[in-house]
């Protein structure tokens, strides 16, 4: 079967309204059809890679390929998990979690996207806080770094929201004018520190070795609710 050799199609977060996974083919159609349907205000980029300004039909192929890529090219060293974020059992975006030898720098990365029609409800908070949990809780990290241009008021939003500081600035040019991005980040003990909704994880134990980790350097004593 596929889950045998790639078992991390087994993996699933759910939180309250929320459930988390790689999807089925039809499933990424599905997500592909929400990239299509629009992702932000075509007056506002919040991306440095402009896919969203695809026509629509090349948006939704992008996503695909993106998706395909990713996982085409995971090793245990260097890996990108693009979860489709499902709710009421249909695909509203995708949270990506991605790490670089994780073992020795206990360090995971976000990056996410959320159609519009599915904004403005705090899903965005709910699955990038999912994704958190699932890196502190059951992955051994100890540091989530994200970023976002000073003038995404939304995604800062978020950030602040599940307790991130700031880490610095990074300067960019974007058709000749001037973006800076706000680093973010968010210490495993400034997630303790607050308030959480419940979140499960299911089929995780096989998936660490993909994962580059061992059970002894993923597990943790002080969250008993990790399931395999």
């Amino acid at each position: 079967m596929l889950i045998d050799h790639f078992p991390l199609i087994g993996l699933r977060i759910t939180t309250p309204r929320l459930q988390l996974r790689l999807p089925d083919a039809e499933e990424l159609a599905a997500l592909a059809d929400v990239a299509a349907d629009g992702v932000h205000d075509p007056a506002y980029m919040p991306f440095r890679i402009r896919w969203t300004e695809l026509p629509p039909a090349e948006r939704a192929r992008s996503v695909v390929l993106h998706h395909w890529s990713l996982l085409g090219q995971w090793t245990p060293r260097s890996w990108k998990l693009p979860l489709t974020v499902f709710h009421e059992s249909g695909p509203v975006g995708m949270q990506m979690l991605k790490a670089t030898d994780l073992a020795v720098t206990a360090e995971c990365a976000t990056a996410s996207w959320l159609g519009r029609r599915h904004q403005r409800q705090g899903i965005g908070a709910e699955m990038r806080g999912a994704v958190a949990h699932l890196a502190f809780t059951h992955l051994g990290a100890t540091d989530l770094v994200s970023g976002a241009f000073t003038d995404n008021a939304p995604s800062l939003g978020v950030s602040a929201k599940l307790g991130y500081a700031h880490d610095g600035i990074e300067r960019h040019d974007d058709q000749g004018r001037l973006r800076v991005i706000r680093r973010l980040r968010l210490t495993r003990q400034a997630w303790l520190e607050r308030d959480r909704p419940p979140v499960t994880v299911e089929g995780l134990a096989r998936c660490l070795p993909l994962l580059g980790l061992t059970e002894m350097q993923a597990s943790d004593q002080d969250h008993p609710d990790t399931t395999g």
